[in-house]
């Protein structure tokens, strides 16, 4: 008898400890802002927005679950994308009173990338690879977002060759906001290709798994069980609630968000300026605090050895931040008039490209294994070494 109360004050702590914690540090934070004291202020904004990030992932993989794929993993990174959308815009709004803004914001976004693609993936990938020798996922699903992935960096290639021949900064802006358009419309296409015309393109095959499908159910019920028994009739509110009610409790996380990030921004880059810390870095930083969430799911779907979702998402993810998030932070920007173009630093594009190589070299066959995994992760160590320095 004793014993329940503390497995049940466990349970709960295990159920709600991001939800909770979000909600405290962004009261610390908003207090320390109040105070000026900025780095506590930006420190407690982004444990706040990691934490809420994981509350509106679970929230979202709870729908995810409701609804068929690839729908599901496109919500679950259409969540993480937003949260993404509304730091970087609060750090470009940041842009008359720090001269580093914009240049952060950039590498905000191809950082999105690069940390989707090299950190998620590479870590799931490595972590899946220990507990299977090799995993398999539907190789159409990679090929036709490699393909996607490619074309939109080389996109983006367009305004910095411009700005490298000497063009003059009005036709950078024009340049930036036909690319922003081109790559809006090429995002409306991909959507229809991945949800209505090819929506097998993005569904595990499932070859040759049978016997690690029945292996997984027969300790997915044995855990179930367990945790039955330890939880006691606690349960995850949000495994309740309809789906009206969900999206409502994710809009109201996006929102709480919505005030760290702009505490964040405010209180960050000052501090970025005065130890020296480089565009490149705050672009990295800023992009792990987003994609934490994510990178959560996808090494827990790879240790269940679904690595088709870590596909989806990390790729997915990858694709929406640069077909959704250009275009929306440039028609941002040209509404609250700050001159946002896309001539990014060849550092940054060429990480881009290279990232999206290795990805293709990586699961053109439909299989993965931890070397491949470790492959990502050296190549993100090498791009943040040199961002350090750059």
């Amino acid at each position: 008898m004793s014993d329940e109360p503390d497995s049940s004050s466990n349970s709960y702590i295990r159920e709600y400890w991001d939800l909770v914690g979000g909600i405290v540090f962004a009261l610390l934070a908003l207090y320390f802002n109040h105070i000026q004291n900025a780095g506590l202020a930006t420190i407690l904004s982004a444990l706040s927005i990691g934490l809420l990030s994981i509350t509106v992932s679970e929230i979202a993989e709870i729908l995810a679950h409701r609804i068929s794929e690839p729908y599901g993993s496109y919500l679950l990174t259409f969540s993480a994308v937003t949260v993404e959308i509304v730091l970087l815009f609060s750090i470009l709004l940041q842009s008359s009173e720090s001269s580093n803004a914009i240049e952060t914001v950039k590498g905000g976004i191809i950082s999105a990338v690069l940390v989707d693609m090299n950190v998620l993936l590479g870590l799931a990938v490595f972590v899946g690879g220990l507990s299977f020798k090799e995993q398999q996922h539907n190789e159409d699903t990679s090929s036709s977002y490699t393909t996607i992935l490619y074309v939109s960096s080389l996109a983006l290639l367009v305004p910095g060759i411009l700005d490298f021949t000497k063009h003059g900064d009005e036709v950078i802006k024009s340049a930036s906001l036909v690319i922003s358009l081109v790559l809006f419309l090429f995002y409306i296409v991909i959507l229809i290709f991945q949800t209505k015309t090819h929506t097998h393109f993005f569904k595990s095959t499932a070859r040759s798994r049978i016997f690690r499908y029945k292996k997984m159910i027969k300790e997915h019920k044995l855990d179930s069980d367990e945790e039955d028994e330890e939880e006691q009739g606690v349960y995850y509110i949000f495994d309740h609630l309809s789906l009206p009610l969900n999206f409502l409790s994710m809009f109201i996380m996006i929102f709480i968000i919505g005030i760290m990030a702009e505490v964040f921004a405010s209180k960050s880059l000052p501090l970025f300026h005065e130890f020296g810390i480089s565009t490149g870095i705050a672009g990295l930083l800023i992009a792990v605090i987003s994609v934490t969430p994510e990178i959560f799911t996808a090494i827990k779907a790879a240790k269940n050895d679904q690595i088709q979702r870590v596909i989806n998402i990390a790729m997915g993810a990858s694709t929406v931040s640069i077909l959704l998030t250009v275009p929306i932070l440039m028609f941002l920007g040209y509404i609250v008039d700050i001159n946002l173009t896309l001539n990014f630093n060849p550092l940054e594009v060429g990480a881009l490209i290279f990232t999206i190589i290795l990805a293709w070299k990586t699961t053109d066959d439909g299989e993965t294994n931890y070397f491949e995994g470790l492959s990502h992760l050296m190549l993100f160590v090498c791009y943040a070494i040199i961002a350090a320095f750059y």
